[in-house]
This record gives structure tokens, C-alpha cells and sequence, in this order.
């Protein structure tokens, strides 16, 4: 029935003609998608599989929003439906709303705001379907598992991208592109120069940038404890000096739903390619650290209907390389962070070297029987914190988004709000144990993003934006690359789309003080604010 609401398009092998086209279903593409629309303009929104919404419709539930107040437009009003389903007694299948909001609140930043009447805490197929009802709303076009073409996949001409083509043989003809997608394939494959990996120290003089030493495990990185074979994934040395850029990008995992309602519980079985050498540090911190939680391993955050968004399944080391593979590639990938996954939670319920009270509560949980029913209840999206970046007309850095010493942006499309955090890069074997590299955890206060981080180069692609792998450093990255974020900077980069078309120019021509109005006319926030904003009306919807 959720299908039908859509617009979905079935043109395998034909030429398509749009105003905008959004390549990439996350949620940043899909409120890309309904502010086109919304604009009068003819718009499709493409999918590479049979979903919409990204991550936030596949488990990243817990919401990283710290500062509510700084989001608006589109990306509040999204929340505000959110909050108008639960607000309703007859959803609470196995608990109350308030039973739920005392659970979640030292975990969700509260969970949600009573001044908006929003609520970022959720389930998966709830967030979808309102996604597709709005949509479908808008009167935009889906196009459903029709991922690029990577060989081929823009024809450019002047400057500008005149076709995409899928894989499916599809042709899309647009007078402006949007790439939503995780990966950035539809800006890699229009030419426009990127970057994956990190930066050294001194390419834009950020502290924080490159390979940093984090933590230190006390534990052999060997599988014998002595010498031999190291432990999978474990690095046999550091791979440059302190401050050096590389290749290599944040950990990725699957953000995994489970619950401990037995009625709606499917239980977690060993999977067909589980490795347990894959956990033995874990299983050694055990040994080292009896005092260890589960909650120290795994975070579960409680969403509702007894369910969790859970985190930290990271598969540190096993990310490298996804960006730019092939299809096959990624899918190889995906199997085996699905398999890590898995396997680590079947690991800590039911190795014998885990603490009792641990494998007894992981054994309370399992895979809901009513989430993601096309794939027996496990995420269908993995995470990818980090692949490609654009190198815009303007690069956002650690100087841009820092707590202090700030260099304010000129243009913003934007605001973001959340700390730097970027997970483990990789273990690696070395001091007599084992070093966890990588890792960024530092707070900041709210700041602008910069239109054009969000625009290629003008001599490269004039009719393309990038509001997810947009031009930052990989330092300011850690930063903005939150959902709502994304949401924000969609909807920034969808009015910005049809300016450009309206006035005949290109995307880095766009007047800003006409998109900053028409922004601020949709609710946008712009100006960003270090003390909480008192809203003191219900979110429009």
C-alpha cells in the first residue's frame, strides 16, 4: 500500500526528461526531492534499491540532533510528522509514550521538543513511510532500483551534465543534478575532483587532521598471544608518520535494530561465514577488564516498542576500498560487515569467554519481526560515515566548524551543531600491544555551512550540487555528516536548483541573497546561535 503512494516510475531501457533530478534515496535526497517539487518543478528522485531515506530509515533512529532548535524547514516539519504518529495512544504496541520518554531521555538528548511538537526518536518503517507520503505529496517522481551506471554513468557537455545513465539502461535527461548518494558516484562520475581519505596536518593546517594515535589496548595484537599470526584486521605497523594523510576512511557498521519483546522477536542465529578471531580483543578486554558492561561493547539506545538503535558494531580496518569499487565490490563488503555484525552479536551471547551476565543479556534480544520484513528484520543501508568528498569552490575545515577561533563562512545553506566524531580508522599492532588509530571526539558549538561547499568547481560541472559528500575537509566532516544535516543542506541545495534554472545561470552564479530570503522563507535556520532558541510555535505541517 506505502508503494502505491509513490510516484514510482518502471522505464527500464528508456529516456527520462526532469527539471531536477536527485540521484541517491537518503534522506537528504528525499527532502532534496519534495522542495523541488514543492518549487513547481518536475522532479525524480532516484533509488539504487527499493527504499528511501538512507540511514534514517535503516536503524540511525537515534537521531543525532543535539541542538533541535538550530533545525528547521523540511527537516523539522519531518520530525514533527514523526512526532504526530506517536503522539497517537493506539501506536504503543508494548509500552506507553512516557514509559518510552523516561527510557530514552539520558540517551536521545530528551527524545523530543513539547515548544515544536517534534520527536527524533523512531522506527525505521515508520520514518519511511512518512518519507513516502511526503513525497508522494509533492507529486515526485521515484525511480526504484536503478543505480548508476559507474563506467558510464554522466554524459557531459559545456561544462555541464547533460545525461546520467543507469544500469538498467536507463537514460535521465535534467536541467539540474543533485547527488544525495552516500558515495558520491554521480559527482566522481561527472569529473568533479574529490578526495578520499584524510588530509595531512599541513594541507589546511588543521591539528586534528590525519593519522592520530587515540587509545591503547594492552593486549597481544597476535591470535596466540605471542607471535605469528596477528588478529584479522589488525595493522602490522602504523602506516606513516603522525599528521599524515591517506587513503583510509572512518570505520563503517550496520546500525542495527533489536528488541526484547519476545512476541516480535526473531532470535539471532550464528551467521554462515562467522569468525571468531574477528572478536578477540573484545574477548580479551574482557579478561583484562572484568568490570565491562555490554554497554561498554555495544550501545543500546532505546526506541519505541522496545526496540534499540545500536551502535559501535564498528569493523575497524574494513571500510578502505568501498568508495570507489564497483558494485561487486560493495556488495562483498556489505556481506562481510553484515557477517561482522552479526557475528558479534551472536559472539557475546554465546562465546563461553564472555562474562555470564553479559551473554544473559545479550540473549534478551533479537531481530523485530516487523522491521525491515525484505530482509528477515537486519538493516538494509550500511553505514557509510565516510566515503567520497568534493574539492569545491570552497572547502570547509576544521578552522570553519572549531569551538573557538573560528573562521566564519560567508554564505551558509545551513547549520550544523554536532561534535567532531570520527570512529576508529584501524588497529594496529604496536608499543607491546595493540593502538586504536583514528578517532576524533571533540566538542564544538554551532556553525554555518557554506553554499559553495556544496558546488563543484565552475570550469568542472556547472548544474550539479553535492549536499552529503559535499566539499569539507575530512577533520570538518566528522562534524557535518549528521542525517539532519543532510536534510538542511538538501533542501538548501534543491531551492539553489531551481534558482539556477529560473535565472538561466549556473549553480555557482546563483544570486545568494535571493536564495538566503527564499530560504529563511521555508524556515530555514541560518545564523547560528550559541544559547538554545525558546521556539515558541508548532512545526508547520
Amino acid at each position: 500500500m506505502i508503494l502505491a503512494l509513490c510516484a514510482a516510475l518502471s522505464v527500464q531501457g528508456a529516456t527520462i526528461k526532469t527539471d531536477v533530478c536527485i540521484y541517491g534515496e537518503s534522506a537528504s535526497g528525499v527532502v532534496a526531492a519534495i522542495q523541488s517539487a514543492r518549487l513547481g518543478k518536475k522532479t525524480l528522485l532516484i533509488s539504487k534499491n527499493n527504499h528511501v531515506g538512507g540511514l534514517a530509515t535503516s536503524g540511525l533512529t537515534a537521531t543525532d540532533i543535539n541542538r533541535q532548535d538550530q533545525v528547521g524547514g523540511i527537516a523539522a516539519e519531518f520530525y514533527g510528522r514523526i512526532w504526530d504518529h506517536y503522539i497517537q495512544p493506539e501506536v504503543w504496541r508494548n509500552q506507553t509514550r512516557e514509559e518510552f520518554m523516561l527510557s530514552s531521555r539520558k540517551r536521545t538528548f530528551t527524545g523530543k521538543n513539547d515548544d515544536r511538537e517534534i520527536q527524533w526518536v523512531y522506527e525505521s518503517g515508520v520514518a519511511e513511510r512518512i518519507m513516502k507520503e511526503m513525497l508522494a505529496e509533492a507529486g515526485v517522481e521515484v525511480l526504484y532500483n536503478a543505480p548508476l551506471d559507474l563506467e558510464n554513468g554522466a554524459s557531459m557537455r559545456g561544462g555541464k551534465i547533460r545525461s546520467i545513465n543507469l544500469l538498467n539502461g536507463t537514460t535521465v535527461k535534467a536541467k539540474m543534478f543533485i547527488d544525495c548518494s552516500y558515495e558520491g558516484d554521480l559527482m566522481a562520475a561527472a569529473g568533479v575532483s574529490h578526495i578520499i581519505g584524510r588530509e595531512s596536518t599541513e594541507q589546511y593546517g588543521e591539528n586534528l587532521a590525519g593519522i592520530r594515535n587515540f587509545n591503547f589496548i594492552a593486549t597481544s595484537p597476535y591470535l596466540n598471544g605471542t607471535d605469528g599470526e596477528l588478529i584479522p584486521y589488525v595493522a602490522p605497523e602504523m602506516y606513516g608518520e603522525l599528521g599524515d594523510g591517506d587513503h583510509r576512511t572512518q570505520a563503517y557498521c550496520y546500525r542495527v535494530t533489536l528488541t526484547d519483546d519476545a512476541e516480535n522477536m526473531i532470535p539471532i542465529e550464528k551467521p554462515e561465514n562467522y569468525n571468531p578471531a574477528l572478536y578477540e580483543i573484545v574477548i580479551r578486554r574482557f579478561a583484562a577488564e572484568p568490570e565491562l558492561q555490554l554497554k561498554n561493547i555495544i550501545t543500546f539506545t532505546p526506541m519505541p516498542n522496545r526496540k534499540t538503535d545500536t551502535n559501535h558494531l564498528d569493523f575497524f580496518g574494513a571500510s578502505t576500498g568501498y568508495a570507489e569499487g564497483d558494485y561487486a565490490t560493495r556488495a562483498r563488503m556489505e556481506q562481510e560487515h553484515k557477517d561482522y555484525a552479526v557475528g558479534m552479536l551472536y559472539c557475546l551471547g554465546h562465546d563461553e569467554r564472555v562474562p555470564e551476565h553479559i551473554r544473559q543479556e545479550m540473549l534478551r534480544w533479537g531481530w523485530p519481526k516487523d522491521e525491515f520484513v525484505d530482509n528477515g528484520g537486519f538493516p538494509h543501508q550500511i553505514y557509510v560515515r565516510e566515503a567520497r568528498r568534493m574539492v569545491g569552490e570552497m572547502v570547509m575545515t576544521q578552522h570553519n566548524v572549531q569551538k573557538s577561533n573560528r573562521i566564519p563562512v560567508e554564505h551558509s545553506v545551513g547549520i550544523g551543531t554536532y561534535m567532531m566524531d570520527c570512529h576508529y580508522v584501524s588497529y594496529v599492532a604496536g608499543d607491546g600491544g595493540v593502538i586504536i588509530e583514528g578517532g576524533i571526539f571533540t566538542n564544538t558549538r554551532p556553525y554555518a555551512i557554506d553554499y559553495y561547499a556544496l558546488t563543484p568547481k565552475k570550469a568542472e560541472c556547472q548544474n550539479l550540487l553535492v549536499p552529503v559528500c559535499l566539499s569539507a575537509s575530512h577533520v570538518a566532516y566528522t562534524t557535518i555528516r549528521m542525517e539532519p544535516t543532510y536534510m538542511v543542506l538538501g533542501q538548501s541545495a534543491a531551492v539553489a536548483a531551481v534558482q539556477a534554472i529560473d535565472g538561466r545561470c549556473a549553480v555557482q552564479d546563483v544570486d545568494y541573497p535571493a536564495l538566503r530570503a527564499k530560504l529563511e522563507e521555508l524556515g530555514q535556520f541560518l545564523t547560528p546561535s550559541d544559547k538554545k532558541v525558546k521556539h515558541t510555535q508548532r512545526v508547520e505541517r
